[in-house]
């Protein structure tokens, strides 16, 4: 058997947060990547099960996602409930906003890896859509096809939306592009009908500065810049909207607060 896949795939999650949150993504019906019934995947290099081990603690504690949120945007004075809790995963929203065919938290449509919410000192509620990476690596594979096109190319040369004028849609057909395109749409469709809320959006994708396979590997053949994040940057009307943060800086505010010691020393021997 391969030596980074756990027999016991429960053993994956750190174990202070283990059996909440198999709970929560059982009672939210959220399918596991790869897992079986309501234990995650075994493979220890699962992107999914890395943003879970970093962020389920943080749902009930307000002073660490404050802290992280501030991190990202410093005009954020308080992390505020999603639903229950401070983070929630595997978000899609109350309604099918990019009209897509499925409608189910974690399968078939566009979801976040997880939200959160914060008030800023003007009393704006901003969502932060956290996309989760660890080891992935693309190639350069076109995944265009009429049934697609018929649902994201309206929405991407609208002149309402989130994207340059003169951006040719099917560049944004190449993974992680063709996911950041449908994230970066459902934030602006968020905004647009100020979901839980909100009157501004950020994506941000979380992604350790080691892997450089994918942060430099511009897959698209229409875009371009020394990374993944500036040619994102290029082709958005706001590009404030998206922030590219690795993983530990995005903690490492956290790690003097009270009560982290485990959980940080976990995150540090296993991701760090």
């Amino acid at each position: 058997e391969r030596d980074f896949v756990l027999k016991d795939p429960s053993l994956n999650l750190w174990a202070g947060i283990r059996e909440d949150a198999k709970h929560y993504f059982s009672s939210n019906h959220i399918p596991w990547w790869k897992g079986l019934s309501e234990d995650p995947t075994g493979h220890m290099l699962s992107s999914q099960v890395a943003c879970v081990n970093h962020l389920y603690y943080v749902r009930q504690r307000k002073d660490i996602a404050t802290a992280i949120l501030k991190f990202i945007d410093p005009t954020v004075e308080e992390a505020l409930p999603v639903q229950t809790g401070y983070v929630e995963f595997e978000y899609i929203g109350t309604c099918q906003y990019l009209k897509e065919k499925a409608f189910t938290r974690g399968a078939n449509c566009t979801s976040i890896d997880a939200v959160m919410l914060g008030m800023t000192s003007g009393k704006d509620r901003v969502l932060f859509l956290l996309e989760w990476k660890y080891t992935e690596f693309y190639e350069p594979k076109d995944l265009y096809i009429p049934r697609r096109s018929k649902v994201y190319d309206p929405l991407i040369t609208s002149p309402e939306g989130p994207f340059v004028a003169d951006l040719t849609p099917r560049s944004l057909y190449y993974e992680p592009f063709y996911q950041m395109m449908r994230q970066t749409l459902l934030a602006w469709q968020f905004e647009k009908h100020a979901e839980l809320g909100c009157s501004r959006c950020i994506n941000v994708h979380a992604i350790p500065e080691k892997n450089r396979n994918l942060k430099e590997n511009i897959t698209a053949p229409g875009l371009h810049g020394k990374t993944i994040h500036d040619a994102w940057r290029s082709i958005l009307k706001i590009p404030q909207k998206y922030v590219a943060i690795d993983p530990y800086k995005l903690l490492k505010d956290s790690c003097d607060l009270p009560d982290t010691r485990s959980w940080i020393a976990y995150l540090k021997s296993r991701y760090w």
